[in-house]
């Protein structure tokens, strides 16, 4: 069950990037603009290189290539010992949630323009935590798998 709801969450990442992650304006008369993580990204690449590479690391790589990471464990391919690490890049993506509400928070609070969230923020955040949630059951059952060899090796 673990490997297919992983696998999905490779199709679902790059649909989430692409997704309206909020609607913002500078003023409420004229119309939103929908921002994305790529869209978003986009802007960054024109005025912060150096932003625009840690965002993109923690947006797209470090969820993605965990994921990817799972799938190879999930499928024998990849040891159990890499689980640290790749929870490691769990925590490290779940601080783009953590970059985006801080940006809504801050425009809100000057009062200049009108954001709105979107379907595409909690779309990303649900796979993000479903992420974070299929690491810890692949390395729980990863921790039960050894202590049942374990057992088994000293009932012999």
């Amino acid at each position: 069950m673990l490997r297919y709801a992983n696998l999905a969450l490779l199709v679902l990442f790059p649909i989430a990037w692409f997704a309206p992650l909020m609607r913002a304006g500078l003023l409420p008369l004229f119309g939103l603009s929908e921002i994305s993580v790529i869209s978003g990204l986009q802007s960054l690449w024109g005025t912060d290189v150096f932003l625009a590479l840690l965002v993109t690391f923690f947006a797209l790589f470090a969820p993605y290539m965990k994921t990817f990471g799972l799938a190879l464990i999930h499928f024998g391919m990849m040891r159990r010992k890499t689980l640290p690490v790749l929870h490691i890049l769990g925590k490290l993506a779940m601080a783009d949630i953590f970059l985006i509400a801080l940006y809504i928070t801050l425009t809100k609070g000057i009062g200049v323009g009108k954001i709105e969230t979107a379907w595409g923020l909690y779309m990303f955040t649900a796979c993000i935590i479903a992420s974070i949630v299929i690491g810890h059951l692949t390395e729980k059952s990863s921790k039960n798998s050894k202590s049942v060899s374990k057992n088994e090796t000293i009932t012999r």
